[in-house]
């Protein structure tokens, strides 16, 4: 690999030093508006059912917009995105559907065939698939189908209906490429799979984001703006904040101009709650005007704040249709905006960004592993949204708005008056998960620090923000609780950020620094309210892992008491060393953070020794090898015996020192010896070694003695190490349950691979089995660390049991190429991931699409949960590009 050069190289330096806006247009509309927690102004608090998918099409949203395949601005003022009509469907296809929480048999599920294909890091160039069947869609088949399953069977998916067999549907293909900052092409092509010609209404919509029908005024809820026909295919826009644009749509393929058509962006309150609207002209006009046939719907004069494009096209069966339009700011408009130079633009903007890849991706990757690594790459660029949500705002209620009920006041979120989110923000999924998560964003930044460095730094330092954190130092989970806790992963994704974004000498300390004094923060808020007895035993709740344990860990304990999580005690070991590193490494040029450091070094052997010796052996069970959860209810103390990477986490937490740096900062040095020869019963939890002259110190949580041990689970077949990596619960728990009875109840952790077979945490995660890509980069990185230290004088059994003993480097390979396996092709095209679909192996339309679910089957690889996850899905790229680097290595 080598640095990126070229002309999208240029446009993320000119946007980074603010010479040129490029950025200001992108993905960011979201994919669902709908059932999320900042549209709810209910008294109880029940998102899906307060603004379900049914209203979507007729009200107004307060926080975002949502679209199909659609683009808007960094503030979501302007918004574009496709609109179709069968001939078939109830009701016109603006954005995907999805079933709600309650409604699906395993949780929230997008129930539509979709695609990010590409996409640069500046979103120069864009591409993104939709299939859409020609008979009508489902609705109805899908939601009862889906109600009648229970836990135990799979969900009932679009494709089991069986309505693309025999290709009738459209592969419906957006590309959008940027001729300058304000100036986006925009080219829909239309493919028929079908064996027949087959009819479309295709309605390129453009729209303002409703900020003036709340009754309030200043930042960010500006007047209403104006979208008004302005000629022949040419629609004008006049808005307060983002200025003059136009967007022109050119001929369909029969030569035919489309039909302008024109409503506003406002509530069908006549259709939703039997009052008189707002506006003769509602936000679903184009519903009643295409499918109803109510030429009154739309208003007549061509003007309004939503705007479409209407083609009539019929496509010849394995045929298509190309239909190009243009979004420009009026200023930079050209007398032939869609003429000879429209398709060369495109060209050119593919050309650059295959280039921009070229340059992150080795040379002996295979097609197939460059394939996996640019939809990952698209993927993970596609869900950056912008996100909208002012507590105070939220909890107070609009002046034009009925007030929210009393219980709001204490309800969700109540505790975080200070928040006020208006950013574009890389998200977990664009339907399923449409809010951030602090912990999944943490992990997003390892391949955004690849692929847009400046991004992925100015996401780290957002979440430390005053206006995100909490003023006790808590940084936000996400919108359904912002108080849950989520491990603390952020002071790890900024050193990593820090260290990947540039070599030695050239990094970036500013940023660094930065993050370090708000980590501070956060590491106090985490020691004053996680550690209940003041004995550097930590509990934290759920922790991000929903169902792993034997309870719901974000509740009380139904036994009363309280848990010391093995968990959530290594994520505060490894939490310290990593903070202890950064300020090694600000205390380079800053001598004042050495007794920093030395603060988090002891922070480090404190909570180490307390879990692996406070009461005999802390939370180590000797016994069996392994570290467990401790419940303490009544005096009484026992350990959850379930082996999950609950007790593996522990082997995360481990840092190596070198003598050549500490030697170069004698505060430190002083303190460590000091600490060394008068605190020998703490100093046990450090390993020496010296090789060569260079002394080496091991910072780990388990010792040599106890790191081998847990290995020998995780890396036996039986146990964790399935063909597809490292699972999140033992198989052994399939033939023998973790049981645990009291108050007269009984709560069991059984192996279930795939689908989650409980309700707990709503049923739509599972980690009582499947194989998490999170979990496997900490596990894989940390063994590149032990193997750092320790070298070839460890050798361990993989798998446990095949009498191949290998180093740590080769075991992290190991876990790296079987992660890899789930994404790659084997030799008759079939991919893990895809279980056993035949489409994705043999249908050319179909086989080289590869999806980033949320997690995957344990036995088979199979993608399960959401199925656009390539927030820290996108993961899978480093460990197929590992996968062709080794090969790389070993010609």
């Amino acid at each position: 690999m080598s640095e990126p050069a070229g002309a999208e190289q240029r446009r993320l330096e000119e946007d980074a030093k603010r010479q040129k806006n490029w950025k200001r247009w992108g993905p960011y509309l979201s994919e669902r508006q709908w059932g999320t927690v900042r549209e709810d102004y209910s008294a109880t608090g029940e998102a899906w059912d307060y603004f379900p998918h049914d209203h979507a099409r007729s009200r107004a949203y307060r926080w975002g917009e949502d679209g199909l395949l659609g683009i808007t601005d960094r503030e979501c003022r302007l918004c574009f995105a496709i609109a179709l009509w069968n001939g078939q469907d109830p009701i016109l296809k603006e954005r995907l559907f999805g079933l709600s929480g309650p409604e699906g048999n395993h949780g929230e599920d997008v129930k539509e065939l979709y695609y990010f294909l590409d996409s640069s890091p500046t979103h120069a160039y864009m591409k993104a698939l939709y299939k859409y069947p020609q008979a009508a869609y489902p609705y109805t088949r899908i939601v009862e189908e889906n109600r009648r399953r229970g836990k135990g069977q799979p969900e009932f998916e679009l494709a089991d209906t069986g309505i693309f067999d025999q290709g009738r549907y459209f592969d419906v293909v957006v590309e959008y490429a940027k001729a300058s900052p304000d100036d986006l092409l925009i080219r829909i092509t239309v493919h028929n799979r079908g064996p027949e010609e087959a009819p479309l209404r295709l309605l390129p919509t453009l729209w303002a984001r409703n900020t003036w029908s709340w009754g309030r005024t200043g930042e960010g809820y500006w007047k209403r703006p104006r979208l008004s026909r302005a000629g022949t295919g040419t629609i004008e826009v006049e808005h307060e904040s983002l200025g003059r644009f136009r967007l022109d749509a050119g001929p369909g393929p029969s030569g035919a101009m489309p039909e302008l058509l024109f409503t506003e962006n406002e509530t069908n309150a006549q259709r939703l709650f039997g009052s008189a609207p707002a506006s003769p002209f509602v936000k679903d006009a184009f519903h009643a005007y295409v499918i109803g046939g109510r030429k009154d719907a739309v208003n007549p004069a061509g003007a309004g704040t939503k705007a479409a494009a209407l083609y009539a096209l019929t496509v010849p069966g394995g045929g298509d249709a190309v239909v190009r339009l243009r979004l420009t700011a009026a200023a930079e408009a050209t007398a032939e905006p869609l003429g000879s130079g429209f398709d060369p633009v495109f060209e050119e903007r593919i050309r650059e960004t295959d280039a921009h890849y070229a340059a992150l991706i080795p040379a002996a990757a295979t097609d197939d592993e460059r394939r996996i690594v640019r939809q990952a790459a698209g993927g993970l660029l596609w869900s950056k949204q912008f996100y909208h949500y002012v507590i105070k705002d939220w909890l107070e209620g609009d002046p034009a708005c009925l007030p929210p009920p009393p219980s709001r006041r204490s309800g969700r979120n109540s505790d975080w008056p200070q928040l006020f989110n208006r950013d574009v923000i890389s998200m977990p999924d664009t339907w399923e998960y449409p809010w951030y998560a602090a912990w999944d964003l943490a992990f997003h930044m390892l391949p955004f620090a690849k692929i847009d460095p400046e991004f992925a730094k100015s996401q780290i330092v957002l979440f430390l923000r005053e206006w995100y954190m909490h003023p006790n130092g808590q940084i936000p989970a996400y919108e359904f609780a912002f108080d849950d806790v989520n491990p603390p992963v952020h002071a790890w994704a900024a050193w990593r950020v820090y260290k990947m974004t540039a070599p030695k000498g050239k990094r970036d300390r500013v940023f660094l620094s930065r993050v370090f004094q708000k980590l501070i923060i956060n590491f106090t808020w985490w020691v004053n309210r996680k550690d209940d007895e003041g004995n550097h035993l930590f509990s934290g709740g759920f922790l991000g892992l929903d169902n792993i344990g034997v309870f719901d860990r974000s509740k009380p304990l139904p036994t009363g008491g309280h848990l010391e999580q093995a968990d959530g005690t290594a994520w505060m070991v490894f939490y310290a060393a990593t903070m202890m590193s950064i300020a090694l490494e600000l205390s380079r040029e800053n001598p004042a953070t050495e007794d920093v450091a030395s603060k988090f070094f002891e922070h480090f052997v404190a909570i180490a020794d307390a879990m692996n010796t406070l009461g005999g052996t802390g939370l180590w069970d000797e016994e069996d090898g392994f570290y467990y959860d401790q419940l303490h209810a009544d005096g009484y103390t026992a350990p959850l015996k379930v082996r999950s990477l609950v007790g593996a986490i522990p082997l995360i937490a481990v840092e190596v020192l070198d003598s050549k740096l500490v030697d170069r900062l004698p505060g430190f040095k002083k303190r460590l010896d000091w600490f060394l020869t008068n605190r020998a019963d703490l100093a046990r939890q450090l390993t020496y070694m010296e090789q060569g002259g260079d002394v080496k110190h091991l910072l780990a949580l388990p010792s040599r003695e106890r790191l081998v041990r847990v290995l020998r689970y995780l890396l036996d077949e039986a146990e964790f190490l399935s063909p597809f990596g490292l699972r999140s619960v033992s198989r052994v728990h399939k033939d023998h349950p973790y049981v645990f009875r009291a108050m007269g109840q009984e709560f069991r952790v059984e192996y279930a691979p795939a689908e989650s077979n409980t309700g707990l945490f709503g049923g739509n995660s599972n980690w009582r089995g499947p194989i998490w890509l999170p979990l496997n980069v900490l596990i894989v990185e940390a063994l590149e660390r032990y193997h750092h230290f320790y070298g070839d004088t460890l050798r361990v059994e993989c798998p446990t049991g095949s009498g191949r003993m290998l180093t740590l480097d080769e075991v992290a390979q190991e876990i790296s190429h079987r992660l890899a396996r789930i994404f790659l092709a084997d030799a008759e095209g079939r991919r893990p991931v895809h279980g056993g679909d035949p489409r994705y192996a043999l249908d050319p339309n179909f086989k080289d699409l590869v999806l980033f679910y949320e997690y995957f089957d344990g036995d088979t690889g199979r993608g399960v949960g959401a199925s656009h996850q390539t927030g820290w899905t996108s993961l899978a790229a480093k460990f197929v590009l590992d996968h062709a680097s080794e090969r790389e290595r070993r010609r």
